[in-house]
Formats: C-alpha cells, structure tokens, sequence
C-alpha cells in the first residue's frame, strides 16, 4: 500500500521534562507534538483498508521519503539538480529523527506498535512540494 502525506517532515525533537512536586514528566516539544497530531488526521484520511494488526501482530516492512523544501540559496543549476534527485539533503536534521517523529505519528494507526516493523528504508529528497512518501508491505513467511 502507498501513501503520500501532504506535510512538511519535521525532525522528533529532544523529549522535555517538567517537573512536578516529586516527579519529573517527560513529554514532546509543541513542534513534534503538533507534527505528529497532523499526521495522523492525514493517514486516518486515506486509510481505506484494515491496518496491520487487525486481529495479529505481523511483521511488516516500510518505505520512507521524506520531501524537504528546497534551500533559498540554490542557484538555479542547484535546484534543478535537487529536484532532479542528483543533489540530495547531507544535512541535519538526521534521517532518524525524521523517522522517529514520523513512526511515532503512525502508531496506532497503519500499525499497533513500530516495532512490527522488521525492515525499513528510508530517504531525504528536496522537492518544491514537502511531503512524505510511504510503502507499507506485509512480511509474509512460507
């Protein structure tokens, strides 16, 4: 199954603490939280068939693009190699803080918990229409 996500990616932020008379709570950054919230009305939105952990717990594998905006200072030979898929984003924030926010947002929702997924790949392209690209596949053994 295949699904885009109009949405800019957002990196998962450092957890914040508070700290409560005795205890101390931990929670998201207002950005990741919001990120997170906004993903998820997106996938329930487009979710037309049953998720992954309808009645199981199955292993499953993911793809990930992650469609960042193009950098204002891109001469024009720049841009056109980024959206052309030559020149990609070696910069932070990293691949994993995006796929951490981004799994994060999907819990409960494609699948029960991330950690059904057994095989993931992922990537950082520029494009002039951030967004998120996502394969799901069902691992199945025989």
């Amino acid at each position: 199954m295949k699904y885009v996500f109009d949405i800019a990616p957002v990196p998962q932020g450092r957890p914040r603490f508070a700290r409560r008379g005795k205890f101390t709570q931990t929670y998201d950054p207002p950005k990741s939280k919001k990120f997170k919230v906004e993903l998820a009305e997106l996938a329930r939105e487009q979710l037309t068939e049953h998720p992954f952990y309808a009645g199981k717990h199955v292993p499953i594998e993911v793809h990930l693009r992650f469609y960042i905006p193009l950098l204002k200072s891109f001469n024009k030979t720049k841009r056109d190699m980024a959206l052309n898929g030559y020149l990609r984003p070696p910069t932070r924030p990293d691949i994993d803080n995006y796929l951490k926010g981004t799994l994060d947002g999907l819990n409960g929702i494609f699948w029960e918990d991330d950690g059904q997924i057994v095989e993931i790949q992922a990537g950082k392209y520029y494009s002039d229409n951030p967004r998120i690209e996502m394969e799901i596949k069902e691992i199945g053994y025989e």
